[in-house]
C-alpha cells in the first residue's frame, strides 16, 4: 500500500529540506526524497565545504603575512589532505544536523531516486527496491549540477568540476579556471592562496560579469596583484588531456590563439538543472531547457505540483531556494485550509549575492549601469576601505562600498561591496531594501564605531555629498 502524505518534497538541498521543515511546522504530514546525501549539493559539495576550504586558505595567507602584524611565523606549509579532511568534516557535521532536523520535525525520509508518475504520485527506487508515495502536493527541489563543455568533459583527474576541486588528491602546479562566476573565482582564489599558478579565462569582457563594473575592475586588479593571470573577452578553443597534464588552446580578446600547458583545469561555466527523468514530460509540466516555469508562489502549471530552487529561474543561490521553499510551504498550507498563514511572493530585487574570494564580493539590487538602463536618474555613493579605521587596524585597507539611489525618491536601488567581510555587511542593505528604506533613514541610523559597517553609512552620505571621513 502506498505511503500517503500531505506533502512530498523531491530533493533535500537548502530549498528542499527547508520547505519540508516549514510544512511540518504547519502541521502537514511531510516526506522528503533524496537520492544521495541529506542537505543536497550546497551542504555536502557546495556552499559550506567550499567556505571551509577558503577559510583554510585565508588563514594560510595571513600566516604568510604575519610580519605585517608584528608577528613571526617560520616553516609555514600547507597539508592539502588535512585541509580537505577538515572541509569534509564540516560537511559531515552539517549533514548529520539535517538528519536530526528531519527526525525532530517528524519528516519521513525516503532514500532513492524519485520520479513523478501521476499528479500526487511518486515512485522511489532505492536500496530497498521501489516504493510508491502519494501526496496532495509535491515540491520539486532537485537542484542542479555543473555544466560540462563539449570539448572539456570532466574526468576527475585533470579536468575538474567543483566537486573534484573540493577533494583534490594533489595540489595543481598550474591551474586553468574556465569561467569567472562565483564558483570559478572562489576556486581560483583558494588555489592561488594555496600556492598554485592560476589562469582565469572569461568569455565576457570582465570577470564576475553579473557584478557592478567597478567591482569587476577592482577585483581583476586585486587578483593580478596576487599573481593570477586574468584573460577576459577570451575563450578556450580546445583541450588536449594527457595522463600528466592539459594543453589548452586559448583565444584572447584580439583573436590571437596560443597554446599553454596546465596541470589541471576547473570548468565553471554554469549549471544544468536536474530535471531529467523525474516525470516532467509525463505530467506535462512546463519547462524550458530544463528550467521549470512557476508562478510567484512556486506553482507549476500542473495543480498540486510545485518547484523551487535551481530547477526554477535564477538567480541560482542557496538562500533564494530556501526562501522559495518557505513560500511554497505556506502557500500549500493555505491551499489546504490554514487561514493563519499569509505567504508573500519574493522580491527578486532584494536577493543578495556573495562571492567568497579574496577580497570578498557582496551585492544586492541594481548595478549603476542597470539602474540607468531602467530609466532611473541616480545618485551614487562610494567609500573606500582605506578611509575606515577598523579596516586599517585589521590590515585590510583594500576595497570599497558603493550605493546607488533613485535621485527622485531616495530609494536604495542597489549596493555593491568588495573587501574584507563584505559578505557579512551586505545584509544591512538587504534589510533596508526590504523595508523600502530611503537615504534619509540610512543617514539617520547610528552605526557602531569602530566597525567596517561605518563604511555603509559613509557610502550613503557620499551619494549626497556628505561623506565625513574621505
Amino acid at each position: 500500500m502506498a505511503e500517503q502524505y500531505d506533502v512530498v518534497v523531491l530533493g533535500s538541498g537548502p530549498g528542499g529540506y527547508v520547505s519540508a521543515i516549514r510544512c511540518a511546522q504547519l502541521g502537514l504530514k511531510t516526506a522528503i526524497v533524496e537520492r544521495e546525501n541529506l542537505g543536497g549539493i550546497c551542504l555536502n559539495w557546495g556552499c559550506i565545504p567550499t567556505k571551509a576550504l577558503l577559510r583554510s586558505a585565508e588563514v594560510f595567507h595571513q600566516m604568510k603575512h604575519a610580519k605585517d602584524y608584528g608577528l613571526a611565523a617560520t616553516g609555514i606549509s600547507a597539508d592539502l589532505s588535512a585541509v580537505v579532511a577538515r572541509s569534509r568534516g564540516v560537511a559531515k557535521q552539517l549533514n548529520q544536523g539535517v538528519t536530526h532536523l528531519m527526525k525532530k520535525n517528524k519528516i519521513a525520509v525516503h532514500m532513492g531516486e524519485g520520479r513523478l508518475t501521476a499528479p500526487g504520485k511518486l515512485e522511489v527506487t532505492g536500496a530497498k527496491g521501489t516504493e510508491t508515495l502519494t501526496a496532495k502536493h509535491v515540491i520539486i527541489a532537485t537542484g542542479a549540477r555543473a555544466r560540462d563543455l563539449p570539448f572539456a568533459k570532466a574526468d576527475g583527474k585533470r579536468v575538474w568540476t567543483y566537486r573534484h576541486a573540493m577533494t583534490p588528491s594533489e595540489l595543481p602546479s598550474k591551474l586553468l579556471v574556465i569561467g569567472s562566476g562565483a564558483i570559478g573565482i572562489e576556486f581560483a582564489s583558494f588555489y592561488n592562496d594555496m600556492g598554485a599558478e592560476v589562469t582565469v579565462v572569461e568569455m565576457m569582457d570582465r570577470i564576475v560579469p553579473v557584478e557592478d563594473a567597478d567591482v569587476s575592475s577592482f577585483l581583476e586588479k586585486a587578483l593580478v596583484k596576487q599573481g593570477m593571470t586574468i584573460m577576459t573577452g577570451a575563450g578556450v578553443e580546445a583541450l588536449d588531456v594527457t595522463a600528466t597534464g592539459v594543453k589548452a588552446r586559448l583565444k584572447d580578446k584580439g583573436g590571437k590563439v596560443t597554446s599553454a600547458d596546465f596541470s589541471h583545469v576547473i570548468v565553471a561555466v554554469g549549471i544544468v538543472p536536474n530535471t531529467e527523468n523525474i516525470g516532467l514530460e509525463q505530467l506535462g509540466i512546463k519547462a524550458e531547457r530544463g528550467i521549470i516555469a512557476i508562478d510567484a508562489m512556486g506553482r507549476t502549471n500542473v495543480p498540486g505540483v510545485w518547484a523551487i530552487g535551481d530547477v526554477t529561474p535564477g538567480p541560482w543561490l542557496a538562500h533564494k531556494a530556501s526562501h522559495e521553499g518557505g513560500i511554497a510551504a505556506e502557500a500549500i498550507a493555505q491551499a489546504l485550509g490554514n487561514k493563519d498563514v499569509h505567504p508573500h511572493a519574493m522580491d527578486r530585487r532584494n536577493i543578495p549575492g556573495c562571492t567568497y574570494c579574496h577580497p570578498q564580493i557582496a551585492s544586492v539590487g541594481l548595478t549603476e549601469a542597470k539602474a540607468k538602463e531602467a530609466g532611473y536618474t541616480v545618485k551614487v555613493g562610494n567609500f573606500p576601505f582605506i578611509g575606515n579605521g577598523k579596516a586599517i587596524a585589521l590590515g585590510e585597507p583594500e576595497g570599497f562600498v558603493k550605493t546607488v539611489f533613485d535621485a527622485a525618491t531616495g530609494e536604495l536601488l542597489g549596493a555593491h561591496m568588495i573587501g574584507a567581510e563584505v559578505t557579512e555587511l551586505i545584509q544591512g542593505y538587504v534589510v533596508g531594501k526590504t523595508l523600502e528604506t530611503t537615504e534619509a533613514e540610512l543617514m539617520a541610523t547610528v552605526f557602531p564605531h569602530p566597525t567596517l559597517s561605518e563604511m555603509m553609512h559613509e557610502s550613503v552620505l557620499s551619494a549626497y555629498g556628505r561623506a565625513l571621513h574621505f
